[in-house]
């Protein structure tokens, strides 16, 4: 599973997922066009197996990510 989320800045606070693809191409499509136009924001796209941590939160790794 991806989840593709949009950033204002580097900060976690700043995050917004935008949603969820089972297909990494689909992913990657969502996530340029959420930014394309606005210059402030950007992306970011991970992937998660249904692993959670300790604390109960899910376990993603980031795959791509715009500068």
């Amino acid at each position: 599973m991806f989840q593709v989320y949009t950033a204002k800045d580097k900060s976690e606070l700043s995050k917004n997922l935008i949603g969820e693809f089972v297909e990494y191409d689909d992913a990657m499509d969502c996530a340029e066009q959420a930014i394309e136009g606005k210059p402030e924001l950007r992306y970011i796209v991970e992937e998660t197996n249904g692993c959670v941590d300790s604390y109960g939160e899910l376990i993603a790794t980031v795959v791509a990510e715009s500068d």
